[in-house]
């Protein structure tokens, strides 16, 4: 580590597909990083062909050079946290749960992208058994809306299966999880209402003004600001709700740059006075 390491700022990896829009995907992980103080190193899982509407197609990496792409980064430089995002296939979610395992004290969050905004697949059930039998387990804090949580928990063995939200971070956590931040934007709420748990159940919940409009990209910046602010040192409750606040003001200063979804503003704060939820 150079003489001068305190005066760099922290280093987080993101493994993530690449999204030419810059809505969502790796850069998605990059912007977000960068606006809140931290330098993005990053592992491209995938590449994608889309647009502000949705995803066309998706070509996986090599599962080797994944991890090749890690393994050089982390010999080289000191990474305060991990970030996950669309993992693209079994065979990556297998190397890089072997990559991460050799570093057990770098907090992970972990954003399960199991379908895009407009409902596009990205995900298939052999995909999110490997992600819930060898990711969970080292997740610190992980952070699916609330029908990825439905499918992350849900007992494939039992056709009568339909657990509360609360019962499917039970079980997530139960799986590996520290942590479980259930967002609540799929939900039919006058608010946004994400809940969080922890080992002992519901640790809080957070509720926030629904935004119109539908975004490309925010819970790519939601994961990504938890992982900065532990990055930067804060307490994971602290951490998550504080980089709840950031995520509402990115989507409340979000543009329309396309005929699709918007996207979130991640340098909000540049652009002038910003907007306030109401409590």
């Amino acid at each position: 580590m150079p003489a001068d390491a305190e005066l760099l700022p922290p280093f987080v990896l993101t493994f993530a597909a690449s999204d030419p829009t810059g809505g969502a995907g790796v850069q998605a992980d990059l912007l977000t990083l960068a606006s809140m103080g931290c330098h993005p190193l990053s592992v491209v899982t995938g590449l994608t062909v889309q647009d502000t509407a949705g995803v066309e197609d998706v070509m996986p990496i090599d599962a080797g050079w994944v991890a090749d792409q890690a393994r050089a980064l982390l010999e080289d430089i000191p990474v305060a946290a991990f970030k996950f995002g669309m993992l693209c296939s079994v065979e990556t979610i297998a190397a890089i749960a072997e990559i991460v395992n050799d570093y057990p004290d770098i907090p992970l969050v972990f954003d399960p992208v199991l379908a895009s905004g407009r409902g596009d697949q990205l995900a298939d059930d052999e995909m999110v058994d490997a992600m819930v039998g060898l990711l969970m387990p080292r997740t610190t804090v992980l952070t699916p809306n609330s029908l990825e949580a439905r499918r992350l928990a849900l007992d494939e063995e039992n056709e009568d299966d339909a657990p509360t939200l609360a019962e499917c971070a039970r079980r997530l956590i139960n799986a590996g999880a520290e942590y479980v931040l259930v967002t609540g934007t799929h939900e039919n709420t006058p608010q946004v209402t994400n809940t969080f748990y922890g080992v002992r159940g519901r640790v809080r919940d957070d509720s926030w003004e629904r935004l119109p409009g539908s975004y490309h990209g925010s819970g790519c910046t939601l994961a990504s600001a938890i992982a900065a602010n532990i990055a930067n040192g804060q307490a994971i409750e602290d951490a998550v709700r504080d980089a709840q606040d950031y995520t509402w003001h990115a989507l409340a200063a979000g543009f329309r740059p396309g005929m699709g979804q918007y996207i979130p503003d991640r340098f909000f704060w540049a652009r002038g006075e910003e907007a306030s939820p109401d409590d």
